[in-house]
């Protein structure tokens, strides 16, 4: 489970993953390369047995030529009693074999404490015939408050796995989901990743319920929250407009009647979530991203000033 969580990260994710996971090698131009998975078909025809589903490697090549290709091997590590710094060395072996490089990078990421094997050398007293060492990323050993602002959505998704004192836990959760609000554009990866911030936070039901009384209008998780909001406006707005437009009898007054009524629905949720979003310290532009509002609006409601919500926002997902 967690190795195809976090191998689906890495490959939603590679920039992100690798300046992450591997920020000392990655550089900072990995914007600018073209970063390609190596298929494994490829490796399980060549390798046979010796291939490891778990293992994500990844072929960081430059159009021009910067850089030399790099091959990235990004492993993850639940178990850390389990890790083995031999088949680690192997597989960056057999992989450099086939690839005809000897570029190779081996990262792996521990999701748990523990110890581990962390360089090999293989030799006599007087001589190292082979040495052999890996980057490491030990989640626990990282404070998750360094990076509640960080603009890497692959720190953001991964706060849970971080260290955290147990009265930040809550705080924690909010960082999370609010980075994965702000840096994440499409609707089947925000949903997708709220699902992996949830299964790592795992928040017991006393922390369900205390998280949305403190952080959280009176109903919906924070990814879902846009979409509630939306949806009491329309549904206040349609109600409204109906008896409006029956009483006129006119398609003017049904127009008229639902469109005022789905903002005036809309104004009241959006100003008791924002109310309740400054009570814990949320910036402006947070709540803006978050509830999908540009901050001068957002700044408007706050001071009870007349607004009009874009009708975008009221039709979307009609």
């Amino acid at each position: 489970m967690h190795d195809q969580n976090f191998k689906n990260l890495i490959l939603d994710y590679p920039v992100q993953a690798l300046e992450f996971f591997a920020g000392e090698e990655a550089g900072s131009d990995l914007s600018e390369a073209r970063i390609v998975p190596v298929r494994q078909e490829q490796l399980m025809e060549r390798l046979g047995e010796r291939f490891r589903e778990l293992d994500t490697p990844l072929l960081v090549e430059w159009s021009d030529g910067r850089r030399e290709a790099i091959l990235f091997v990004v492993e993850e590590e639940t178990k850390t009693s389990e890790f083995s710094i031999y088949r680690l060395a192997r597989y960056c072996l057999d992989l450099a074999e086939l690839m005809g490089t000897d570029r190779v990078v081996p990262v792996v990421i521990f999701l748990r404490t523990g110890d581990q094997r962390s360089y090999l050398r293989l030799g006599s007293d007087s001589c190292a015939y082979m040495e052999f060492r890996y980057l490491m990323c030990k989640l626990k050993s990282l404070p998750s408050v360094r990076y509640y602002d960080s603009d890497n959505i692959v720190a953001r998704l991964n706060l849970p796995n971080m260290a955290y004192p147990p009265e930040d836990r809550l705080e924690m959760y909010l960082a999370a989901q609010t980075g994965l609000a702000r840096l994440e554009t499409s609707p089947e990866k925000q949903r997708k990743y709220a699902d992996f911030i949830d299964f790592y936070a795992d928040l017991s039901e006393e922390e369900v319920i205390r998280y949305r009384d403190s952080y959280l209008s009176e109903k919906g998780e924070i990814m879902g929250l846009v979409s509630v909001l939306k949806e009491e406006g329309r549904q206040e707005g349609r109600q409204e407009g109906r008896q409006e437009g029956r009483q006129e009898g006119r398609q003017e007054g049904r127009q008229e009647g639902r469109q005022e009524g789905r903002q005036e629905g809309s104004y009241s949720t959006y100003f008791n979530l924002i109310q309740n979003m400054k009570k814990k310290n949320l910036s402006d532009k947070d709540i803006a991203i978050l509830i999908n509002l540009d901050i001068d609006i957002v700044k408007k409601i706050m001071n009870k000033e007349q607004v009009d919500i874009p009708l975008h926002l009221l039709d979307q997902d009609k």
